[in-house]
């Protein structure tokens, strides 16, 4: 049998919504009205309800929505901010972009998500600068222990960006009780959310959102997303152009009410891969009491080196990846960190052991047992 299956089918997906994305789009040409828009305050309306936090800010993309969070938070060239070593480069680069240091920690070993530890650890740590705050990454769809983190940032008064990138839509449960269930970004200071195409909720493009309860980060970030201003030609601050196109709010208006039942069948699919790899001795996602996991990647974890498994799945025509292959203080652009390797265990050993299989919704039980066994193959041939 051969097949071809992607680590993620957008084209499926679309082809599911195609007709109420192309009335939109055509009402968004036919009004001409393509940056920050009426479809703009709607999607920002709808996500405030869908997230049950005060304030939704949309933005140009993800990586803008951590920098616009950094600045409104008054974070200054030459501070730290925390962030686990093990992530896409976005959440370390927006620090760095906005001229303050990242503080890189190591990550927890079973969830990949940031050490609690570490992040103890790297704050006792002497150094000439001040650290100011800390960006949880909730990684691969499920959210970093914030309660925890919570406790460190008010230890040391520490602002908290959670980087919920991977996991919108996951809610983060604390003690267990339904009033205390948030979802991803709305737990911090504020939340910063990437709409990129591969995302669970994807744009046609470029996209963000930044969540908060805070009315003067808010107020900030609205006035620094668009030049500065407040009113037209009237600037106020020195802003960006990082303002939310139209037409990407009207796609997203449209996939936000498929986004819950999208995640469950993402949680039915790795529920059948977590029974099937069960006797395999190859770890499966663990996921914590504290949150839901919406699968963003479903990751598996082996003792094998993972590039000779990866390779023998696309032999297979299957897109199986590393997120990520490379720790960010290995990475060439944050040598001036001076980070040699060996400095964060968890994060390397995770970059050499672990496996993202396909988990999109619209996999077919069919290409779900073809990936089973192809796995199967790659372990025990």
């Amino acid at each position: 049998m051969s097949q071809c299956i992607p680590s993620l089918d957008i084209k499926k997906q679309i082809g599911t919504i195609r007709k109420e994305l192309d009335a939109v789009i055509k009402r968004v040409i036919d009004n001409t009205d393509f940056i920050l828009g009426k479809e703009v305050d709607y999607f920002e309306g709808e996500v405030r309800k869908y997230c049950n936090v005060r304030y939704a800010i949309g933005v140009s993309n993800g990586t803008d929505a951590i920098r616009l969070s950094l600045i409104a938070l008054n974070i200054k060239p030459g501070e730290g901010v925390i962030c686990p070593v093990f992530t896409y480069y976005a959440t370390a680069g927006a620090i760095a972009t906005v001229g303050a240091l990242p503080v890189f920690t190591d990550i927890d070993p079973d969830t990949y998500n940031i050490s609690v530890s570490s992040i103890e650890k790297v704050i006792r740590e002497k150094r000439d600068f001040k650290i100011k705050a800390i960006i949880p990454v909730h990684l691969y769809g499920q959210c970093a222990d914030m309660d925890s983190i919570l406790k460190v940032a008010r230890k040391y008064n520490l602002k908290v960006i959670e980087d919920a990138a991977q996991a919108f839509g996951a809610d983060y449960l604390g003690s267990g009780n339904l009033s205390s269930k948030r979802k991803a970004g709305t737990i911090g200071d504020c939340g910063a959310v990437s709409f990129y195409p591969g995302k669970n909720l994807g744009a046609f493009g470029d996209a963000g959102i930044v969540l908060t309860n805070n009315k003067v980060i808010a107020e900030k970030i609205n006035i620094l997303r668009n030049q500065g201003n407040k009113q037209r030609y009237y600037h106020i601050a020195l802003g960006f152009n990082n303002r939310m196109d139209t037409i990407q709010a009207a796609v997203l208006r449209v996939k936000l009410k498929y986004l819950d039942a999208w995640n469950k069948r993402r949680q039915e699919i790795a529920a059948y891969f977590n029974e099937q790899f069960k006797d395999l001795g190859i770890k499966t996602p663990l996921v914590p009491r504290y949150t839901t996991h919406i699968y963003h990647q479903y990751v598996l974890h082996s003792k094998l080196a993972n590039t000779k498994i990866i390779d023998y799945l696309k032999k297979k025509g299957i897109d199986a990846r590393i997120f990520y292959p490379l720790p960010l203080h290995l990475q060439k652009c944050f040598r001036y960190l001076r980070h040699k390797k060996g400095d964060f265990p968890e994060a390397e050993k995770a970059a050499k052991h672990i496996i993202a299989i396909p988990v999109y919704p619209d996999l077919t039980k069919e290409e779900m047992n073809y990936i089973i066994s192809s796995l199967k193959e790659a372990l025990y041939g």
